[in-house]
């Protein structure tokens, strides 16, 4: 009997072998290679938009690197369109690995399949390949261990499910119910367990602010036995894809594979990820510019880690960093003092050019938000530090997808703040977190899902 983790990782390198069951040597030698890129570099600067060259000639080749004879014209347009794809994205892409990976790619397949430079370049539509059986539905064979919540039947108690969610400038409800805002501008980990990883990117909103928002999302599902390959889920600014960065929909072509799927709620501004295997729900938003997230999980699975002490490495979990965190409190007061139409001078969050006075602040949220609560809250401290009247729309659907996601409805609003005084970490039982090192050590972690 293997151990957990080595259950869970044994299998990683077929579930990147999938790439089209008819590619000749050249093009699964590219793929595979591809998918590693993607996988080892989540934190790759937004600008460069080699994920949507990516997603659009997956999209317009059904993800099939042999073509019928018939096809053969329709796959060189494609692959000239993905190429022109690439070098409009060139200057934005000269130190990614990915980039460069996919444009030896693409003069391997053209190569491969005989293709000219020139030619048509308008994005065709090939006959798609046949779905496998319950790509549209659950297949009623998969096997017990890919639905987590049929496997509790020979349990003795059902399953505890607890939230996180990120939204906004940006706030932050932990796994127990802590809020804060925080600052945590760069790459961090939201989520790190044996079953899946989430990395969030947030940039300032203006230039010289303090205030940062959500600007990039990566989700890695590991291998999970008989259940799904391991999947990659990538979201940037203005780009909200409805599928995997391999261009599936499911977890690959393992038995439960239908075990893992992601559904398009509305096209490019709001996705949800269904992982029965693990009896989570995630819900991805676009508000505006920026990215929200919110998940539904077992504490079985938040608690799955083998390494008890890197657990607290994660934001869902331990929550951030002290010296990341916003004292709302202080904030608030200052904003609220007769006569302050902008945040106060000693303000941890420096005031934008165009924020809104605290009246109006308080209005626009209002019409959303008519619990005074700290969703109320964080919607009048987003229009104050960023004058962008989208976060107002970010915290309304931050309450809505706790609605959805929380299992306790006692918990839906809450009154009071969070920010973690020294040493209450230690008083619960958590280890303390190495957080000046996590700039070097951030991407670790993520590392050897991919093998």
């Amino acid at each position: 009997m293997q151990p957990p983790r080595e259950r869970l990782v044994v299998t990683g390198r077929a579930g990147w072998m999938g790439m089209g069951r008819g590619a000749g040597p050249s093009a699964l030698g590219f793929w595979p290679t591809f998918a590693f890129l993607l996988c080892s570099f989540p934190a790759a600067t937004s600008s460069c938009k080699i994920l949507k060259c990516n997603s659009e000639f997956w999209s317009a080749t059904a993800g099939s690197h042999a073509p019928a004879p018939d096809d053969a014209p329709e796959f060189c347009a494609a692959l000239r369109t993905y190429a022109l794809c690439t070098r409009r994205t060139a200057r934005t892409c000269r130190g990614d690995l990915a980039y460069h990976s996919a444009v030896h790619g693409i003069e391997d397949l053209m190569s491969q399949h005989n293709c000219s430079k020139d030619g048509p370049t308008s994005q065709p539509h090939l006959r798609t390949l046949p779905p496998p059986p319950g790509d549209s539905q659950e297949r009623s064979d998969s096997p017990e261990i890919c639905h987590y919540e049929k496997s509790f039947h020979n349990r003795a108690a059902a399953p505890n499910y607890t939230h996180c969610g990120l939204f906004g400038d940006p706030h932050l409800r932990t796994f127990t119910d802590r809020f804060q805002t925080c600052k945590v501008q760069g790459a961090w980990p939201l989520i790190d367990n044996n079953y899946l990883n989430v990395q969030v990117t947030n940039t300032p909103v203006l230039p010289g602010s303090a205030a940062t928002a959500t600007s990039k999302l990566t989700i890695i599902f590991k291998n999970f036995q008989e259940c799904v390959d391991q999947k990659v889920y990538q979201a940037e600014m203005d780009e909200l894809p409805a599928a995997f960065a391999d261009g599936s929909k499911n977890g690959g072509d393992k038995h439960g594979a239908n075990s893992l799927k992601i559904t398009e709620k509305v096209s490019g501004q709001h996705v949800e990820i269904q992982a029965k295997y693990i009896g989570t729900t995630i819900v991805v938003r676009q508000v505006g510019g920026y990215l929200t997230f919110a998940v539904r999980m077992p504490e079985e699975v938040v608690n799955a880690v083998e390494d008890r002490d890197s657990q607290g490495l994660y934001l869902c979990l331990r929550g951030c960093p002290l010296n990341q965190q916003i004292d709302f409190q202080a904030f608030r007061a200052g904003a609220e003092s007769p006569g302050a139409h902008r945040l106060p001078a000693a303000s941890p969050a420096p005031s934008a050019p165009d924020t809104f006075p605290y009246e109006t602040a308080v209005a626009k949220c209002k019409e959303k938000l008519p619990v005074e609560d700290l969703y109320y809250q964080a919607c009048v401290f987003d229009l104050l530090t960023t004058g962008d009247v989208n976060f107002t729309l970010a915290a309304y659907y931050a309450l809505e997808d706790v609605k959805m996601l929380h299992s306790n409805k006692d918990k839906l609003h809450l009154y009071e703040r969070t920010r973690e005084p020294p040493g209450r970490a230690a008083a619960a039982g958590l280890p303390p977190a190495p957080w000046p090192l996590l700039g070097s050590l951030l991407l670790l972690p993520l590392l050897p899902v991919c093998w």
